[in-house]
């Protein structure tokens, strides 16, 4: 599962997406909270710095772009400093901005956050001030913005409704969207309020509500798992949904479909550090892999994948493919799936650089392991703290060792060094010497047997040139795989005479 996820990360492309949504700005005023205030039981807080970010469906933008999207904004914003500066951070976004439409007499949506600190904690949202207009944007907003969307139709690969109740998603409004798109077949996905009336919603292809919005919305608990069933079945069916996921925090997310059985989409653990900003996260990059083309329950899965990253994360912040790709090579890892491909074999080995880890590389064809085998990768781990063994591939050994290997499939022979506690990573190579995936890994150490000092280590002058070292394992006498062959060969032909 791991690498066809990180398969379909890499191969996503630039896929083109229509926003569409409530703007706003949300502004961070950190300082130290180290005293109450003498006037009244409340704490005083003495303001270090302060900054501002896009929030609502500008932080499902910022999450797109930084996740290598097309994204075309449609909202509205004031004709006012907040609105110039929300416009601002879009165009620096790499977002386009031809679908904002700004009004004169509504101002621009603030959110300001206190966020204190005391004594060097991890600092904590103290107070948030909200400056807003939530009354439905006028008509004729309405049917700009409308005409902006259609224009765009022919385009967009999905179209993302970020609803949080301040006015753009009128009814009206999102109704038409809806249709346009279906008639277009784009998909629409919406992150809906949370709110008892979902019907301006019907007819979208999906909807995302947490644990509470489909509680309202349903008007069932969805406190056991035949609850959950119940409530998601019931607004699939009513709206007119292809398909809802339930997002559920550290339970994951659940996942109906029209017409098929629902299913959990299990997330694992997280040290949560602030939960703001997952769903936005989560949408984003399940409308994502939608647009791409990808399946909903592979969507699912990376959409927790990057949540559970962001909540990792102090506010509301972006996570790279290169982060999300870094996750599920280290999830593959922990699962025991250690056989990569070159091109995640080196973002893996990045993050280990970054850690300051030493990086062991050793190959071979390893067509029966054995004991000497299992002793030489113990030699080779302790060496450093990254132990990649490079195998060739069964077109390699044929044109080494000849027509009659290898005995065991690469696949058969990657699953058994995997097995082994010493080894952290496998790579196959098709060459017949492994000097092309010596150079790309840059080991810090290379390690080969003390039968290759006469015969010249393939590899050492790359390492050496570049601040590594060559490493000679002992060997134990008797064992080789040649040796091993041989052996059963005249056991089976002591058995027939």
């Amino acid at each position: 599962m791991y690498r066809h996820l990180i398969d379909l990360v890499n191969r996503l492309g630039r896929p083109r997406l229509g926003v569409v949504g409530d703007l706003m700005l949300d502004r961070y005023v950190f300082g130290d909270a180290e005293r109450i205030s003498p006037e009244a039981p409340i704490q005083v807080l003495r303001v270090a710095s302060q900054e501002c970010r896009l929030g609502g469906a500008g932080s499902v933008v910022n999450n797109l772009r930084a996740l290598g999207a097309d994204v075309s904004v449609f909202s509205v914003v004031g004709r006012d400093d907040v609105g110039r500066q929300v416009m601002g951070y879009l165009k620096a976004a790499g977002a386009r901005t031809s679908g904002v439409v700004r009004l004169a007499g509504r101002p621009t949506t603030v959110k300001t956050r206190f966020v204190g600190r005391a004594q060097h904690r991890i600092p904590q949202q103290v107070l948030r001030v909200d400056e807003e207009q939530v009354a439905p944007i006028p008509a004729e907003a309405e049917d700009r913005l409308l005409a902006g969307i259609r224009k765009g139709l022919g385009r967009f690969q999905a179209v993302l409704l970020s609803d949080y109740n301040k006015g753009v998603l009128t009814p009206r409004l999102t109704q038409a969207i809806i249709r346009a798109a279906r008639r277009r077949r784009v998909p629409v996905l919406v992150d809906p309020i949370k709110d008892r009336d979902y019907a301006k919603y019907r007819g979208a292809t999906l909807l995302t509500p947490n644990r509470l919005e489909t509680e309202m919305a349903s008007g069932h608990s969805v406190a056991r798992p035949e609850a959950l069933r119940r409530a998601a079945g019931r607004l699939l069916k009513s709206l007119r949904l292809d398909a809802i996921v339930v997002t559920l925090d550290k339970d994951g997310a659940y996942l109906a479909l029209k017409g098929r059985k629902g299913q959990m989409v299990p997330t694992r653990p997280r040290r949560v550090y602030d939960n703001a900003g997952a769903g936005d996260m989560v949408i984003s990059v399940v409308a994502l892999i939608v647009a791409a083309g990808g399946s909903l329950v592979d969507a699912v899965r990376l959409g927790n994948v990057a949540g559970g990253l962001e909540v990792e994360k102090f506010g509301v912040q972006t996570v790279s493919r290169e982060e999300i790709v870094g996750d599920l090579l280290g999830e593959a890892r922990r699962a025991g799936d250690k056989l990569r491909s070159l091109e995640n074999l080196l973002v893996d080995l990045a993050r280990h650089r970054a850690g300051g880890e030493t990086i062991v590389f050793t190959n071979g064809c390893f067509d029966l392991v054995h004991a000497g085998h299992v002793a030489f990768f113990e030699f080779a781990g302790a060496q450093g703290e990254v132990l990649v063994v490079g195998v060739n591939s069964d077109r390699s050994v044929r044109a080494i060792k000849g027509a009659g290997r290898p005995i065991c499939s690469e696949k058969e022979r990657a699953r058994v060094l995997a097995a082994l506690e010493a080894v952290d990573y496998i790579v196959l190579f098709d060459e017949e010497t492994p000097e092309r995936i010596i150079r790309a890994v840059r080991p810090d150490v290379l390690v080969k047997g003390e039968d290759w000092r006469a015969k010249g280590v393939v590899g050492r002058r790359s390492v050496e040139s570049s601040g590594g070292r060559v490493v000679l394992a002992p060997l134990l006498e008797g064992l080789s795989t040649t040796e091993l062959v041989r052996r059963i060969r005249r056991s089976h032909e002591k058995g027939s005479a």
